[in-house]
């Protein structure tokens, strides 16, 4: 299917979803990501949900990053231009919500990206490449781009992978695993 197509399917898909399916596969989720090997890493870097959007509630995880004393970074968004400031997330950081729903810090500790080691990533679909698409700006694309190459990707997602997406570019930045409440998924 086409990135286009997914956006469309996924976003029914999601909102079809209870509040209470919606929390119960989230924690779900990060339990699975216990299962990982990657908690011995120091710089994390967690998209708060849009709850408009559905997505996969990330407090579950920022609860087990907060208890494992990890340096957790979360992002605030420039729409002009389309790229996003990493802030460390402490007791003091204030969060607002901007006019797209999204949770963000209203100023912080930046961090700069060659520093985050593990980027947990949203998503709306993902396939058995490890390819994903989300909603269409290339935020993520964009701020991968700029991390330390072995920086680890995790997609978080309620769905199962889709066999393809078709159309990829050379832009897209592959995930090196998708999370899903019944699934783990690795890509080499």
């Amino acid at each position: 299917m086409l990135k286009k197509e997914l956006r469309e399917k996924y976003k029914q898909k999601r909102k079809a979803l209870s509040a209470e399916e919606i929390d119960e596969k989230s924690l779900t989720i990060a339990n699975k990501l216990l299962e990982l090997p990657i908690w011995d890493y120091t710089y994390y870097h967690i998209f708060l949900s849009i709850e408009k959007q559905q997505e996969v509630n990330t407090e579950f995880l920022l609860h087990i990053l907060s208890g494992k004393d990890k340096n957790i970074v979360v992002s605030k968004s420039d729409f002009k231009i389309h790229q996003m400031t990493n802030i460390l997330l402490t007791d003091n950081t204030n969060l607002k919500v901007n006019k797209w729903g999204i949770p963000e810090p209203t100023e912080g500790i930046e961090i700069m990206p060659k520093k985050i080691q593990v980027v947990f990533v949203p998503l709306l679909a993902f396939d058995i490449n490890g390819h994903r698409t989300g909603y269409g700006k290339g935020f993520y694309d964009r701020f991968l781009d700029t991390c330390a190459p072995n920086t680890l990707k995790i997609g978080l997602s309620f769905f199962f992978a889709e066999a393809k997406i078709e159309d990829t570019n050379p832009h897209d930045k592959k995930l090196d695993y998708c999370v899903t409440p019944n699934e783990i998924y690795k890509f080499s």
